[in-house]
């Protein structure tokens, strides 16, 4: 290969560049001006930004890979689908940098800043990475980069037991189901003599693998994936991990970390195991694995679990995080309906959910910083005392639900029209009954701030400027795009190309 080869692949990864040039020059100021931290979420924000722009310059690109191997595809790709889920991670990025300089627990830590943010910048790189990857190795070594970055931060602040308990069962959990992935990404090479998905796809058009084993292997693999997006029965760290991790990491893994793996396991069903497409743009799967039974009973048994296990729940950040374990099998109903309609539909709903979910847990944060508390029962009659984060909170609590005329209403109707289309009646059903479970537990909270009568008022919760425009800033979108949405639909049908050859 040569110099100009390299340039030009390069040019390819323009985005993931300015991520570890600003990941270095973090290091290098903490490191220096040890007693300057406070500049470090303005370099962070400045680095940034610039990735923004290589960004959008990649919506303009045409479809194109780099590092390419004999046979002509590339271990990573550029095209609109990559880009898109980079444009949420990088957005949840700049909101959990705001998160972070209002946040009194990360303030606690002060002295480890330099760290923080280098970390929270290996995370994002990991995911930018997962994003562009077409190479199973590439993927392995992107999802290792998140996940080591992601386990110490969970376990950053070690002021409670909580949080140390967090992060072990993070590390232990997260080991046991790479370890498996790793396991079947081998048998996978073993079989194929590659482990890019282009190359296994040309591969299983030109002739048959053994069944059986490729069936263990891609099990095994989505063992990997599952636990990334939360999908039961692979969620058991999530619960844990959300409520002892610092609000802006648990804020930042139910967003961005499952938007990581969601674009992950599409491109790993879609490209390695698609045999056409029709002119409806339903896929054509090799009937090596059944993956759209195995998508449907994640996507029953994730949704059903993580709705009625919030039920029970008394701390806000562990019923939430049992709320994204649901909406992560709400998202698989897309997948399920294995076409570009379904995709289309996760697409626009992690759109809505990037605004909502982040949202929710900014209230909290607002909230816990002031009565050092995220128990619902604490909640009790602050409705009255902080009018404005009871306002933002119902809002984005009732977006979660999925009821008009918020954006989380048009998420899921998208994502049931996607169904009845495809003529999944019953699966839409159930998923409709899910939602009427979740009602429960949302209004529950508004119920506590609201109508439960306390024998004295509370103290009120002043809000900064700065987080009364943050929280603005969240809950608009979520309030146009309820009743004019054919911006954010248009944009996911522009954004939902993948690179073929």
């Amino acid at each position: 290969m040569n110099l100009d080869h390299i340039i030009t692949d390069l040019v390819f990864i323009k985005p993931e560049l300015s991520i570890s040039v600003t990941l270095v020059v973090l290091v290098l100021v903490d490191l220096i001006f040890s007693k300057h931290k406070k500049v470090l979420p303005f370099i962070a924000m400045v680095g940034l930004l610039i990735t923004g722009l290589f960004i959008i310059e990649q919506f303009g690109m045409s479809s194109g890979s780099a590092f390419k191997t004999a046979s002509g595809a590339g271990l990573i790709t550029v095209d609109n689908f990559g880009t898109f889920f980079k444009t949420i991670i990088l957005f949840a990025s700049i909101i959990i940098i705001f998160f972070s300089m209002g946040s009194s627990e990360i303030g606690l830590v002060q002295d480890r800043h330099g760290e923080y943010y280098t970390l929270l910048f290996g995370m994002i790189l990991g995911m930018f990475m997962m994003s562009s990857s077409a190479d199973l190795i590439v993927l392995y070594l992107s999802i290792e980069l998140l996940s080591l970055s992601s386990y110490i931060l969970v376990g950053m602040l070690k002021t409670t037991i909580r949080n140390s308990e967090a992060s072990l069962k993070y590390v232990i959990y997260g080991g046991v189901s790479s370890g498996i992935m790793l396991f079947g990404i081998s048998i996978i090479f073993g079989i194929s003599g590659s482990t890019n998905l282009y190359d296994i796809n040309l591969l299983l058009h030109s002739q048959s693998l053994p069944v059986l084993t490729f069936l263990i292997a891609g099990l095994f693999v989505l063992v990997g994936l599952g636990f990334k997006i939360s999908a039961a029965p692979f969620h058991f760290w999530t619960p844990d991990v959300y409520e002892g991790a610092p609000i802006p990491i648990t804020a930042y893994l139910s967003v961005a970390s499952k938007a990581a793996g969601f674009v992950v396991l599409i491109k790993f069903i879609k490209i390695t195991f698609r045999d056409s497409v029709d002119a409806h743009g339903n896929w054509e799967l090799f009937n090596i694995i059944d993956w759209k039974s195995i998508i449907i009973l994640l996507s029953i048994l994730t949704m059903t679990l993580g709705n009625f296990a919030a039920l029970w729940q008394d701390n806000l950040k562990r019923m939430l995080a049992y709320s994204t374990i649901a909406h992560a099998g709400y998202m698989l109903l897309g997948l399920a309906v294995m076409s570009e309609e379904g995709i289309m539909a996760i697409m626009v709903y992690f759109i809505v959910y990037a605004f909502m979910n982040l949202g929710a847990f900014l209230v909290v944060m607002l909230v816990a910083n002031k009565i050092g508390s995220e128990e619902i029962d604490d909640y009790k009659g602050l409705g009255k005392s902080m009018p404005f984060l009871g306002i933002m909170l119902a809002i984005f609590l009732v977006s979660l639900v999925g009821m008009p005329p918020t954006a989380g209403f048009i998420a899921k109707v998208l994502l049931f029209v996607a169904l009845v289309d495809a003529n999944m009646i019953a699966l839409a059903v159930i998923a409709l009954l899910n939602t009427v479970v979740s009602l429960y537990y949302y209004i529950r909270v508004l119920k506590n701030l609201y109508l439960v009568k306390i024998e004295k008022d509370k103290a009120g919760i002043p809000v900064s400027l700065a987080n009364a425009i943050l929280l603005i800033a969240l809950v608009a979108p979520i309030l146009i795009f309820g009743i004019y949405f054919t911006p954010i639909i248009n944009f996911a049908k522009e954004s939902a190309v993948f690179l073929t050859f």
